[in-house]
């Protein structure tokens, strides 16, 4: 589990419903079934209308990367990149063709496959660089749909907030539980509010830290099959990487 993500949460939700207790409000006060259901369906309703489907099953289950996010180790690539240079030196570009069966990672694999096939570097940057985009645009589309749904709930809330006052004022005969009906017509503006700020845009933003973060081992995998292909130096190519850490380098292009 995220360390960050569960603190986040508990201090977010633990701040809305500790500051209500400091205050003297009942909890019970904030515990709305009906506002949930309007806020929750709503929201989520009107994300799904703007999303395709399988643009929503991959955000559901990104939640999970966001909870328990996958671990990008750039040392662990440098010094994988580094071990594939001092063997090529050795023994040519042929003997990674072993090294590609090997490695786990399927775009580590590809780039190990190209330069052993002897490709051109210049078609090998453009294959890899095509891909890592094609990554980079199809991974941020569940960071759009939680930052959408973000953006619907306050307005959702609201939307709870006149239901509730339309209920409220369709009973004004009973003036002693107009104070009441009012204050639970406004819990709904309240759950909009941590939705959109303590869950759906927090989400959004963690999911793209994350492409950010698989992005500069992208990028540094294809600086060090290029360097590995020109047969460079593999202290030369250790430097050259460890730039990316240094100047966080994400979309470094040659």
């Amino acid at each position: 589990m995220d360390i960050a993500t569960i603190i986040g949460l508990v201090m977010g939700f633990g701040a809305v419903f500790g500051g209500a207790l400091l205050e003297g409000l009942h909890l019970t006060a904030l515990i709305q079934p009906t506002a949930a259901i309007i806020v929750l369906g709503g929201t989520f309703g009107a994300a799904f209308v703007s999303f395709p489907m399988k643009t929503i099953i991959g955000a559901a289950k990104d939640i999970k990367k966001v909870l328990m996010p996958a671990h990008n180790d750039p040392e662990r690539v440098i010094k994988d990149l580094i071990g594939y240079a001092a063997k090529a030196r050795r023994n040519g570009l042929i003997s990674l063709e072993q090294e590609a069966q090997n490695v786990k990672d399927p775009f580590t694999k590809k780039g190990i496959s190209l330069v052993v096939d002897g490709i051109d570097p210049q078609k090998l940057r453009e294959t890899l660089e095509i891909e890592v985009t094609y990554y980079e645009e199809h991974s941020k589309q569940s960071a759009e749909f939680f930052e959408a749904a973000g953006g619907y709930a306050p307005t959702i809330g609201i939307i709870g907030a006149v239901l509730g006052l339309i209920h409220v004022m369709g009973n004004l005969s009973d003036s002693s539980k107009l104070g009441a009906g009012i204050a639970v017509a406004f819990v709904a503006t309240i759950y909009g509010l941590m939705v959109a700020n303590i869950i759906c845009l927090p989400f959004g933003t963690k999911i793209k830290h994350g492409i950010k973060e698989e992005l500069v081992c992208k990028n540094m995998i294809i600086e060090g099959l290029i360097a590995i292909q020109n047969g460079e130096n593999p202290h030369f190519i250790e430097q050259k990487l460890k730039a990316f850490l240094q100047h966080g380098a994400g979309d470094k292009k040659g």
